[in-house]
């Protein structure tokens, strides 16, 4: 006779199969050294990568190794705390002075990975009088942290900024103290990017505070790199700025809060994430100052990066492949069909370019894609080819005419 344990893992089975079936299971493919513009799977073969978030090209950059080695033998492998007991060093608080400047904002405070920055913020900060407004594609991170917290919560359609008026009058005509809009900066499916003045004007109208979440857009985006507010305008004009470390600034993990110094003090004395997991590594907080170190002397990293997006979102457009517009190295390369998605990236895997198919859930029913990312360590060769590789997987998958 079945057991009750029996009758789980049975249940599991089923919803495996079920995914397999409906074509929306998610593989994973290993690698076998570091990220850069080529990447070796752990076959043997060398391919384009087109999928990292190594924006920057810093994944595997000298200096970013050297800062990291030498913190390992200054400062040691592993905290084995949290911060408040005796997991605090020096670097923690350079990085957190560090990372608040180049974002503009007066203090900021570390997480082991921007998925608890924002799982971390907002239990701490509202209550049951409060509300907190947030976009419809807003990342998972941001969904799961509102939820954990006691506020009233509401949803604007994405980027609708008159639905989102109406939220904010509805808020606050149903009594809510605190109002808090909150916003990814850019979009990770699509690479659109939020109108962050245009959020902070509306703020401005009704008393509410703005936060974003800066993970793809840190870095790399607006003219010295400094994200979305710089981008539209308004640095140093947002309330809350969530952020990684594990992207643009070094690839490696680690992710932070950035806010005026009062909001950040409660965040160390409140957020759970904070108090309850162990100290980011000293070798990725010193690697991760040393990317700022590169940042802040040269823009020649974000132009590269924005003279390759202008060069791959033209090429492949000429292809007859569809894609999402903008200016993002964040490259939407649209199939719409979760198989056809899986297809032509197992094809461009065979034509050596690294890339994933994006389906149900990760992005709606029907809008399947295969996202492409740019990187400054691409040279145009590579993407040359890796177009070429693009039109002819979409011929003969008769994606293309």
């Amino acid at each position: 006779m079945p057991s009750p344990q029996d009758d789980f893992y049975a249940g599991v089975r089923q919803q495996l199969q079920a995914i397999r079936d409906a074509g929306l299971y998610k593989g994973e493919r290993v690698l076998a050294g570091p990220q850069g513009a080529m990447v070796r799977l752990a076959d043997g073969r060398d391919c384009i990568n087109l999928c990292a978030n190594n924006y920057l090209g810093l994944s595997a950059h000298p200096a970013i190794l050297a800062a990291a080695q030498a913190a390992l033998h200054s400062h040691g492998y592993g905290m084995s705390s949290v911060r408040f007991i005796c997991g605090t060093q020096d670097l923690h608080k350079t990085l957190e002075a560090r990372i608040a400047r180049f974002v503009g904002t007066e203090d900021a405070v570390l997480y082991a990975a921007a998925f608890d920055a924002n799982g971390g913020l907002f239990e701490p900060l509202l209550g049951e009088h409060d509300a907190v407004i947030s976009d419809a594609l807003n990342h998972a991170s941001i969904i799961d942290g509102i939820r954990l917290c006691k506020a009233r919560r509401y949803r604007y359609e994405h980027a609708d900024l008159d639905d989102l008026e109406r939220r904010l009058r509805q808020a606050r005509d149903e009594g809510a103290r605190t109002l808090l809009v909150f916003s990814d900066g850019v979009f990770s499916m699509d690479g659109t990017i939020a109108r962050v003045d245009a959020l902070r004007a509306l703020c401005d109208r009704y008393g509410a505070l703005l936060g974003i979440d800066e993970c793809h857009a840190t870095g790399f985006v607006g003219p010295s790199g400094r994200g979305t507010p710089e981008q539209c305008g308004v640095l140093g004009q947002v309330d809350i700025i969530t952020g990684t470390f594990g992207k643009a600034l070094g690839g490696a993990s680690g992710g932070f809060t950035a806010a005026r110094r009062e909001v950040v003090e409660l965040l160390r004395q409140r957020s759970r994430p904070y108090l309850f997991s162990n100290t980011l590594a000293p070798p990725i907080a010193a690697a991760s100052i040393a990317a700022l170190d590169l940042l802040e002397a040269s823009t020649q990293l974000r132009d590269t990066l924005e003279r390759n997006t202008q060069f791959f979102r033209g090429a492949i457009a000429a292809t007859g492949f569809s894609i999402k517009p903008g200016s993002h190295p964040i490259v939407p390369i649209m199939v719409h069909d979760a198989l056809v998605a899986q297809k032509l990236a197992a094809r461009l895997l065979e034509l050596g370019v690294y890339v994933v198919g994006f389906f149900f859930p990760v992005v709606p029913e029907g809008q399947a894609r295969i996202r492409v990312q740019m990187s400054a360590v691409h040279e145009r060769h590579h993407l040359e080819q890796a177009v070429a590789a693009f039109a002819q997987a979409g011929r003969e998958l008769r994606l293309l005419g």
